[in-house]
């Protein structure tokens, strides 16, 4: 535990230079754990940010109708994450760091009677001190993660031996927490949380409507740096079969547009930009360089390339363009998604590619509509989840109302 306490002050301080250099001052109360006071008690949810949260908005529903007595705070990594809960209207902060202070404070201050943690946001003063029931949702926990947990294996029994129920994405990390503490009555079932993301019921206004004809659009979604480069010349080359061909590049990094829009240009693309306005008819490329947006950039779209893949970033997740109807295209880095792309693999419901002129083969071969739609219907039936939302929102609701105190 001194290591983990070492670490995690060399972070913080990290941290706290960074945003007190943005002059994030709010943010900076948020992560060391101070706010107003709350006057009732609260579950606290974190989730790393819009993604996950996203995912876990069947569990939210259903908790706030069973419990209205005993409210979620939800904190994100992100100020998107924590917009998106206020969104949701639930209350929402920044993440206190992992500091024994900061819990306590954060604990304190909302009257947290337990906590739930999604995914791979296991964090060790959260857990230790928390007042009240941990669970965790969706865990992940690659074989690389546990190694470095079982070299601490205090902490990790004193971590995973605190989890009194756990669903993972995948049986290998639900049989890793196992054997580095969690107990066999807290095993929950596998359940991938992002296989049960609800497609929001939005509609693009009628220039992007009128722009983007699904059928002769691709989409190359959440880029990392080195992606856009290939897409690019996917793109040049797929036009030369299919010249109506458009495409929206939407990469994961906003802040990154200029260098995109610039690398683009070179590669003799035209582009026209969301953020600044730009006529989404006009341009080879319509450069999505926005947050938030991307169900819309889905829902245009009839092929995706998920980005991340052809990269070391691990990919980003197949279920949200699975669910908008759209054939999928990946890369050959899929760790974090191991199991939904296993799936896809084995019922041939996605392409895989791993350079420009494979990404190019595959924009082209999807242009018949009857096949573009096999492709898309293939995903959704292989993306089905074993457990429902509905067996894991019951889990914690027992969890919680055996063991919280009532306001």
């Amino acid at each position: 535990m001194l290591i983990y306490r070492i670490l995690i002050r060399l972070f913080a301080a990290g941290v706290l230079i960074r945003l007190a250099l943005r002059g994030q001052k709010d943010a900076i109360t948020a992560r060391f754990g101070y706010g107003p006071n709350s006057n009732s008690p609260h579950i606290w949810l974190h989730a790393a940010s819009n993604g996950e949260l996203a995912s876990a908005k069947p569990i939210i529903s259903a908790w706030r109708e069973a419990r209205p007595d005993l409210p979620l705070v939800v904190t994100c990594n992100s100020d998107t994450g924590v917009a998106l809960a206020r969104e949701m209207g639930l209350e929402a902060a920044l993440a206190p760091l992992d500091l024994p202070g900061a819990v306590d404070r954060f604990c304190a201050r909302w009257r947290v009677q337990g906590h739930i943690a999604m995914e791979s946001e296991l964090w060790p003063h959260r857990f230790i001190q928390m007042p009240g029931p941990v669970a965790v949702l969706g865990g992940r926990l690659s074989s690389g993660s546990a190694r470095t947990w079982s070299r601490f294996p205090r902490l990790a029994a004193r971590v995973f031996g605190r989890i009194d129920y756990a669903s993972a994405q995948d049986a290998g990390s639900l049989d890793r927490m196992a054997a580095l503490g969690l107990a066999p009555e807290a095993r929950g079932p596998v359940a991938d949380l992002k296989s049960f993301y609800e497609r929001p019921d939005i509609a693009p206004d009628p220039s992007l409507a009128a722009a983007f004809d699904r059928q002769h659009t691709w989409l190359a979604a959440s880029t990392h740096e080195g992606e856009e480069a290939v897409v690019a010349e996917a793109h040049v080359l797929a036009r030369e079969g299919r010249p109506d061909l458009r495409l929206i590049l939407a990469p994961r990094h906003p802040r990154r547009a200029d260098e995109i829009a610039a690398l683009l240009g070179a590669r003799g693309l035209t582009v026209s930009r969301r953020s600044a306005g730009d006529d989404p008819a006009q341009g080879d490329v319509y450069l999505a360089d926005t947050l938030g947006e991307m169900p819309l950039w889905y829902q245009l779209a009839g092929t995706v390339f998920i980005g991340g893949t052809l990269t070391d970033r691990g990919g980003h997740t197949p279920y949200e363009p699975a669910s908008f109807d759209a054939a999928l295209i990946h890369g050959p880095d899929t760790r974090n998604f191991r199991a939904p792309f296993a799936a896809l693999g084995d019922a041939a419901a996605a392409i895989r590619i791993t350079d420009a002129s494979s990404l190019a083969a595959a924009v082209t071969d999807l242009a018949p509509a009857e096949h573009r739609e096999r492709v898309a219907q293939a995903a959704r039936n292989s993306l089905r989840p074993e457990a429902g939302a509905g067996a894991l929102s019951d889990a914690l609701l027992s969890l919680f109302g055996k063991n919280t105190t009532p306001p």
